[in-house]
């Protein structure tokens, strides 16, 4: 097996098979990069055994280091925008203050949900697009000593949140099926808004970029929002980090762009139609072109 680059909790490489390695697992799982599990691709078992070897020493150092990043959940002097990852996606042609994203605010696994709570009371969201959890969850946190999330329980009493349950494998089928879920569910909902997983950061990163797109935004402006996770949880920026922000940037988002564009050439799509690349993207995936525009009625402007 060739050798295969470490980054931010995975080995990465699109389409190539992946060693996931995690503190306090006793295993090591092989796996296909955001695709589906290696072993029912390969027909393996729990008997299956293979060797790996490394190639070449430090040739994906740059990596490991760019995904050796940690953040408290201490929120400190920390705005609660910036603590709770939250802001409106107000870019491209989408209307002002309807779609938000952020961290989750039913989760406290990381002290953010009654911030997020809050917050998405002040914005006044009517729909809740939760990407992590189901019904069991949703019972085991409004259950805790520390619970604090009112508003989004209005909201799910109100059946005006949707439950996807989702991973991060974004080109499998079930995650497709998934993301025209959680649209559908916002195209047949009044906003504004609120898109999140657990830190709004990997699930909502590609949700939202997808929204985003469909939203008549650009390359830039697609990669602003999504790098601007980074900037709130680790403080990564162009600026103050030029090699990690690149690393990321290219590891995550890029691949997620040109994954939706079905294309291999990255530089073609800086200046592409990005809203014509999401609606051929989901109409490719299953999405009904009837409600892909109910969707865009309700999230772009007319201007």
């Amino acid at each position: 097996m060739e050798d295969i680059p470490y980054y931010n909790g995975y080995y990465v490489g699109a389409g190539k098979p992946l060693l996931v390695g995690y503190p306090g697992y006793d295993y090591i799982r092989l796996g296909i990069n955001y695709g589906d599990d290696l072993w029912n691709v390969a027909n393996v078992s729990t008997d299956t055994t293979c060797k790996i070897t490394l190639n070449e020493a430090k040739k994906y150092l740059s990596y490991q280091q760019a995904g050796d990043i940690h953040y408290d959940d201490v929120q400190g002097d920390k705005t609660d925008e910036v603590f709770a990852n939250f802001r409106p996606m107000n870019f491209g042609k989408l209307k002002e203050n309807t779609v938000y994203r952020g961290a989750s605010p039913i989760d406290n696994k990381h002290n953010r949900a009654p911030v997020s709570d809050r917050l998405i009371k002040n914005a006044n969201i009517q729909y809740d697009i939760n990407l992590a959890d189901n019904e069991d969850e949703i019972k085991q946190f409004s259950s805790k000593e520390d619970f604090n999330s009112p508003y989004f329980m209005s909201l799910y009493n109100n059946k005006k949140v949707s439950l996807l349950s989702m991973n991060i494998q974004y080109k499998t089928e079930e995650f497709s099926k998934k993301l025209i879920e959680g649209l559908t569910a916002m195209a047949n909902n009044e906003g504004p808004y609120y898109i999140h997983c657990q830190e709004g950061k990997d699930r909502t990163g590609y949700f939202c970029m997808v929204v985003g797109a469909i939203g008549g935004a650009t390359y830039d402006e697609l990669i602003a929002d999504y790098m601007k996770t980074y900037d709130n949880y680790y403080g990564i920026t162009l600026e103050s980090s030029k090699e990690k922000y690149e690393l990321i940037k290219q590891s995550n988002i890029d691949d997620m762009l040109l994954f939706m564009a079905k294309s291999e050439d990255l530089e073609s799509l800086k200046n592409a139609n990005m809203e014509e690349i999401a609606t051929n993207y989901l109409i490719r995936i299953g999405m009904e072109k009837e409600q892909i525009d109910l969707l865009k009625s309700k999230i772009v402007t007319n201007e």
